[in-house]
This record gives C-alpha cells, sequence and structure tokens, in this order.
C-alpha cells in the first residue's frame, strides 16, 4: 500500500523528487485522536509536518488511536480529516494532491489493551517488510488525560518501541502534575519506562512564534542588549495572558487546577525564565537552555501568600454548581484570575519587580511580554517641536507579543527611542508604522515592529520540531520539578483564601488593578461589600482565640499573617532598642520555623537597622559552621546574606575549635558567655527568638538536661536525643535575663506540646519551655491556628 502512495505522489509531479535514498520510515501514533486537542489543532499540525517534509527522503504513516471501538472511531477520525485545511500561499493543485496522500497515510486503531498494542507494533513491522522501508523512528503523541499515562508508558515500552537503530520520541500533553509531589510521583513513574532525551513534555506557548523568539532576539542583539539588560536599567518586566472567554464547559478541569496551575506556573513562567535566564553561550543547545534556566530558577525568592493576589469572575460559582452538580450551598474558592509578584537574587535581576498576569472574562485577549526600563530623561521642550518617534521622554520598552489584541498577530515591538534591533530578514518582517494603532497608549509609529514573514501556529512549530528532535522548545524532567518547587509553596498558603470576586469583561472597571505594596502585591481598591460573598452568607471558618497563653499576650494568625506581625514586631523592638542604647542586640533559634521569619526581614524590612544589630545564636549544632546541619548556615542562607549587616555584629557560637566540635577543655562555651558580657550590657539580650520542639525543648535545652535549666546565668554544652547530639545553648537563666523574649510556634505537628502547655505550669525539668519567663521583660507567644486550633 505505501510504496504504490509514493508512486502516486512521484507520477502527479506536484512534488518535488525525494533528494537521494530513502531516510526511512516514521510511524507517527496519535493517542486520543477523536479528542478536542486533536481536532482543533494536531490533525492539523501532523497535515503540516506532512506538507513540510514529504520531499525529506522519509516516508510516513499516521496512526490515530482511540479507545472507541473500530468502525465509530473511524467515523469519527476521518469527519476531522476531511476538514483539514491548507495554509494561505499554498498551490491549490499540490495541496489536493497531498491532503488526499495524507488521508490514505492515515488510519484509525483501537488502543485499549496490552494486546492492541501488540497488534499495532505487528502492523507497522508487517508493513515496513512488505515495502521494504527501514525503520528510522516512531511519535507517540499523547493527547490524553494524565491519568492514563502510565498504563499507555507500560503498553509502548513493553510491546510497541520501535526496534534498535530506530529513535522512539513520546510526547506529553499538560498538566504535569498538579504540585511538586505529584509532578514528582509522575515523573518517576514515566522514568520507568522512557529515557529523559526520548521525552517531549509540549507547553503549546513555546511554539508561539513571538515567545520562540526571545532567546533569539536577546542572542542577536546582545551588542545593545547587553549594557541594559540588567537591574539598573530595567523597571519591570511584565508576563501577561487575558482572555475574555470563561471556564464554562471547563469547571470540572478548574476547579481541579484554577488559574496558577493553568496558566502560570507553566506558560508564563517559560516565558519569564527566557527573559530573565542568563544567555547561553549556543541558544541553539537544549542542554545549556535548561542549565541556564535552572539556575535562573535557583536565584529566585521563595513565593509567599503576600506575594499574589486572586480573583474569581462572579458567574463560575454558579457554573461549577451546575456543571458538577454540587449544592446550592457550594461555595468555590478557585481563582480564575492571579496577579504574582516574582523577585529575583541575582546580581543581574536584585530588586526588579517580575509581574505575572492571568484571567479568564477579562476585558480582552491578549498575551505579551514586556520590559520596561528605566527613564532618567527630562525634556522641558513641548514633545510637538520634536521627534516624537524617537523622543527619550517617551516610555522605553521591548514588547514579545504573542497574538490577538490590537495587532491580532505576532509581534516584536521596540520602542524607536531604545536601538533599532537585528532580526533575521527570512523568518521576520518590518511592519507598516501605523499611528492610528496605539499599544500601551503609545502609536505604533514609535516602534520598530516585527511580525513573521510567514505565520504558524504554535502546534504545528512544535511538531516540526518533535519531528526534528529540537529538544529545546519543549521541558525536561528537572525544569518541570524546579517550577513545581516553586509555585507549590504559594498554592498550599493560597488553598483556603477566598478569591475577589469579579463581574467580568469591561464591567470589572479598576477592580483587578494591583500594585506592589512591602514587597508583595495588593488590590488598589477595598473589596465591594456587595461582591463579598455569592450568596451574601458570613464564612463559618473561623474560631474565637484567647488574647493569652501561659498567662502572657499571645498573637495568633495563618502562618504567613503571623510571620509578617512577628517581622513587624522584631523591626519595633529594633528601632526602639537603637533609639534607647545605640544597640540592638537579637539571639536567634535555629530549626525550620525561623525560616520565613527571616526570609520576610531580608526582603520586606527595608528600614530595619541593621547597622546598629548584632545577631547572636540561641543554640548551635555541634558540626562545622558550613555544614547543611548548622543553625549559623540556615541563618546566613535566608537571612545574613541578606542584609547588610557589619561582619563584626555576627557572633556565631564557636563550636569548631582546634580541629574539634564541642571538645569541653577547648572552652567554646565559656568564650561565649565572656562575648556576650563584654559586649551585651548586664548580658541583658533585648530581644531573644525562640521555638518549641514537640518535646517541649526550647533552645537546646531537653528534658531532663543536667545542664543550663538553672543555676547562674552562662552557655552551656548539652545532649540532644536526635543526631547531632552535641548541642551548645544559653541558659534558661540567661534567656530570662532579655528585655523581650518571642515564641514562635508553627504547625499542625505543635498542636499536641500547644495543648499539653496551655494546661501545665513551671516545669522546666519536664518541658524546658515552661521555665522561659523573663525576670524583669516580656514573654509574647506567636502561636498559629495550626499549632493552636489543631
Amino acid at each position: 500500500m505505501l510504496g504504490r502512495v509514493l508512486c502516486t505522489v512521484l507520477f502527479v509531479g506536484a512534488l518535488p523528487s525525494p533528494a537521494g535514498a530513502s531516510q526511512g520510515h516514521i510511524s507517527v501514533i496519535l493517542l486520543g485522536a477523536t479528542g478536542d486537542l486533536a481536532k482543533k489543532y494536531l490533525w492539523q499540525g501532523l497535515f503540516q509536518l506532512y506538507m513540510d517534509q514529504v520531499s525529506s527522503g522519509h516516508s510516513f504513516t499516521f496512526h490515530g488511536a482511540a479507545l472507541a471501538a473500530l468502525e465509530p472511531g473511524q467515523r469519527l477520525m476521518f469527519d476531522v480529516l476531511k476538514r483539514l485545511s491548507c495554509p494561505p500561499g499554498e498551490a491549490p493543485d499540490r495541496c489536493a494532491v497531498l491532503k488526499d496522500q495524507f488521508l490514505k497515510l492515515s488510519q484509525y486503531h483501537q488502543l485499549k489493551t496490552a494486546e492492541n498494542y501488540t497488534a499495532l507494533n505487528r502492523e507497522i513491522e508487517t508493513l515496513l517488510g512488505q515495502e521494504g522501508l527501514r525503520e528510522a523512528g516512531r511519535i507517540f503523541y499523547f493527547s490524553v488525560p494524565p491519568f492514563a499515562y502510565t498504563e499507555i508508558a507500560r503498553h509502548i515500552n513493553s510491546s510497541c518501541r520501535p526496534p534498535a537503530g530506530a529513535w522512539l520520541r513520546v510526547v506529553l500533553e499538560k498538566p504535569f502534575g498538579h504540585d511538586l509531589d505529584s509532578a514528582q510521583q509522575l515523573a518517576a513513574q514515566l522514568a520507568g519506562f522512557f529515557r529523559e532525551e526520548e521525552m517531549y513534555r509540549v507547553d503549546h506557548y513555546l511554539g508561539k512564534q513571538a515567545v520562540a523568539h526571545i532567546l533569539p532576539f536577546r542572542d542577536q542583539n546582545r551588542q545593545f542588549l547587553d549594557p541594559i539588560w540588567n537591574r539598573h536599567h530595567v523597571e519591570r518586566v511584565e508576563v501577561v495572558l487575558k482572555e475574555t472567554v470563561d471556564a464554562k464547559g471547563r469547571t470540572s478541569f478548574y476547579e481541579e487546577y484554577g488559574v496558577i496551575r493553568d496558566v502560570l506556573q507553566n506558560h508564563l513562567t517559560e516565558a519569564l525564565m527566557f527573559l530573565i535566564m542568563e544567555l547561553p553561550a549556543n541558544v541553539s543547545s537544549a542542554q545549556e537552555v535548561v542549565q541556564h534556566k535552572l539556575q535562573a530558577f535557583q536565584a529566585l525568592w521563595g513565593l509567599e501568600r503576600s506575594s499574589a493576589v486572586l480573583g474569581q469572575y462572579q458567574a463560575y460559582n454558579s457554573q461549577v454548581q451546575e456543571e458538577l452538580q454540587e449544592a446550592r450551598g457550594y461555595v468555590s474558592t478557585t481563582p480564575t484570575f492571579a496577579g504574582v509578584l516574582i523577585h529575583s537574587g541575582s546580581l543581574r535581576w536584585d530588586g526588579v519587580p517580575f509581574l505575572l498576569t492571568s484571567g479568564k472574562a477579562l476585558d480582552e485577549r491578549v498575551g505579551y511580554a514586556r520590559v520596561l526600563f528605566r527613564n532618567r530623561a527630562y525634556c522641558p521642550q513641548s514633545s510637538t517641536l520634536r521627534d516624537a518617534g524617537h523622543s527619550q521622554c517617551k516610555p522605553k520598552q521591548i514588547i514579545f507579543y504573542f497574538g490577538h489584541g490590537a495587532l491580532r498577530a505576532p509581534a516584536v515591538l521596540v520602542s524607536r527611542n531604545l536601538f533599532q534591533p537585528v532580526m533575521p530578514k527570512d523568518s521576520w518582517k518590518e511592519a507598516e508604522a501605523r499611528s492610528d494603532l496605539h499599544i500601551f497608549g503609545q502609536p505604533l509609529s514609535d516602534f520598530y515592529t516585527y511580525i513573521p514573514v510567514k505565520e504558524r501556529e504554535a502546534y504545528s512549530v512544535l511538531i516540526s520540531n518533535i519531528y526534528h528532535g529540537r529538544k529545546d522548545f519543549f521541558i525536561t524532567t528537572e525544569s518541570l520539578l524546579a517550577s513545581w518547587a516553586f509555585w507549590t509553596p504559594l498554592l498550599d498558603s493560597t488553598s483556603r483564601r477566598p478569591p475577589r470576586l469579579y463581574p467580568g469583561g469591561v464591567e470589572n472597571q479598576h477592580l483587578l488593578d494591583f500594585e506592589m505594596v512591602a514587597g508583595g502585591v495588593a488590590f488598589t481598591l477595598a473589596e465591594p461589600a456587595e461582591l463579598l460573598s455569592p450568596g451574601g452568607q458570613t464564612p463559618s471558618d473561623f474560631r474565637a482565640v484567647q488574647s493569652k497563653f501561659r498567662q502572657s499576650p499571645l498573637v495568633s494568625g495563618w502562618a504567613e499573617e503571623l510571620i509578617s506581625q512577628l517581622a513587624s514586631h522584631v523591626e519595633q523592638a529594633a528601632v526602639s532598642s537603637v533609639a534607647r542604647s545605640g544597640q540592638f542586640h537579637l539571639a536567634v533559634s535555629g530549626g525550620s520555623s525561623p525560616a520565613g521569619l527571616f526570609q520576610r526581614l531580608a526582603r520586606h524590612h527595608f528600614g530595619f537597622p541593621w547597622q546598629r544589630t548584632h545577631v547572636w545564636l540561641v543554640d548551635e549544632r555541634c558540626v562545622p559552621l558550613t555544614d547543611g546541619e548548622s543553625n549559623f548556615q540556615g541563618l546566613h542562607r535566608h537571612l545574613l546574606q541578606h542584609v547588610r549587616l557589619p561582619y563584626f555584629n555576627i557572633h556565631p557560637m564557636p563550636v569548631h575549635l582546634n580541629r574539634r566540635l564541642c571538645v569541653e577543655e577547648d572552652g567554646g562555651a565559656e568564650l561565649y558567655a565572656k562575648d556576650i558580657v563584654a559586649l551585651v550590657a548586664n548580658a541583658s539580650f533585648d530581644l531573644v527568638l525562640l521555638g518549641v520542639g514537640a518535646d517541649g525543648h526550647t533552645a537546646s535545652l531537653f528534658p531532663g538536661s543536667e545542664n543550663g535549666l538553672e543555676g547562674a546565668a552562662t552557655v552551656v554544652l548539652t545532649e540532644s536525643p536526635v543526631k547531632p547530639h552535641q548541642r551548645m545553648s544559653l541558659s534558661l537563666p540567661l534567656i530570662n535575663r532579655a528585655r523581650q523574649v518571642f515564641v514562635l510556634v508553627l504547625g499542625k505537628g505543635k498542636h499536641d506540646i500547644t495543648t499539653l502547655l496551655s494546661r501545665v505550669g513551671h516545669e522546666p525539668k519536664k518541658w524546658p519551655i515552661s521555665g522561659v519567663n523573663p525576670s524583669s521583660g516580656q514573654l509574647v507567644w506567636y502561636v498559629d491556628y495550626e499549632a493552636l486550633l489543631g
């Protein structure tokens, strides 16, 4: 059959002859061949591939596959194939011939059981044997839900792999997991069947021409961009995808994923990475691109609850109730709009805000990545007296326009007062400089504007790259997990957060406008009362909390809000202490609890008097200070390296002396005690920050400890029940000399000890934290709702 088809194509004469001998046969298997994605994009993309490559020397067959039985599945598939269209500019005669051949080369299979996959493999081998063709490779395109991936992967690996010498390319559609844990699990499962180089994870935004050109544009314009592509010149970076459609018909998907998982974690993040990653020496090297992308991820600050504003269009809740048969009282907190502020700690981008925004039921359909540059110019003369297009007082920006919107096409725009870019003439052409069309309030004539010579649909671009084995257009396992590791903490912290309701469309007015506030983002307008709750009901997930704990003041809230409040109180204590004595002596605990506080202080409290602050350790593990277990190492990683604290104001505990760890005769504890007496007035810290262990320990003072629970105020060596066993710690009497002591307790794992401590008295030998009672200072408890209420 295949030989006759090839002969027919060559006999027609509408096509150039294949160059040289056959390069082998490629089988393309489209799983989910009758689904929506296949109907809208994939079959058209495969037809485009066939048109582009029919003269390449390869021969093809296309196998549509689904769960439906042969006859109905075949009918559905060929209904789609008959509607395939030729791209503009294609000769009608050539197109008609190619479409006819494509249909003849396409066949339907039911792929449901292991036997079905074995039969498909046998059919491909038989066909190749009959036609005397060598197999070049197989492409399996998974246009199916991710829950089916593992079973399909098992069948392909066991009975449908090509023979040795031929390649296998497996194409996977998002979503790739729901969070970091599920993505890791799915990645591990697939790794059991396929090698990394065999997997092509599709993010179709990487096939959009403007997105795909970001790295080449940066590479080709290095001479202009190198001096200005940094924090000294860039004011902010925006990556935006707005949609006018809502989620109707897709609410089951949206209820599980929401706008952040659907759009920001993948499409917008990938575009952002292309903008902010260090430029590889070879932008065509997939390996170099991935490594630079991973480095960019590692430099990003962790996202917090205050990093995002969330919204939901008003009709969404009723659509969910109707489509998912939810009860009338059901209230969804799934966001359909999100604005997220991202920061990088890299030398290039430190301090530059990256804003990612997407939503449904908005005022227009448009997508773009925009780099806005700082403008230091001031122009006294009226703009009418100058060349407006090149005026230095006009905004300076570079825009990668994904499509739709005012331009209705992909484009790259560069302000004329920046530079005239280098663009590849074979693929991009300069557009007409229209003054009647405005982009971000500026006439199009203010920009050098370039559009594709030939506009191509994203899936056609990606399918072509799969055929050519170009992996730089696809998501690797490492990159995928790095993205989920970055986004999952925000998803967890906002999972219960009710989004702002908005009416949808142009009626949104300024309701979704947001601004950068104290290192985070917040809506500019107050919440309208009538939009607070779809049913006008008051949220019921609140419980009364006492303002005292163990006879001392209690501050409680959700963890992120609590950390924010604690950070403010620490700064207030520092400012007050500096005003009183000129210095602020702060002693901090190790462990995981204070890490969020340290990050908050570094990123949001720019008025903190670091130059007058001394930082001490409450306790330390007896490991080298460079060890990952070291409390000082955690303090350095989360705080010290991000703030301007004088070197001599940092006081790590001397646990490593004479090349030995915490040996009593080396006198490390006595040295630290002497430093405290010498530098801290009356050996009274201005503030001591403590945590609480599940067994009631605090600092490194453990139940039944022989040292540090009573006696003279000093620094002691102690023994921990868990490794590393040896510790150094401030004693309880020394802690109780502080002006203020803050105790931070976070998480459900601390609920039992919190409940116990609310009932017991002063019994430090059983529960050392119960012995914390400043003799002339104040004790304040900071306990989050999970620890307090369970």
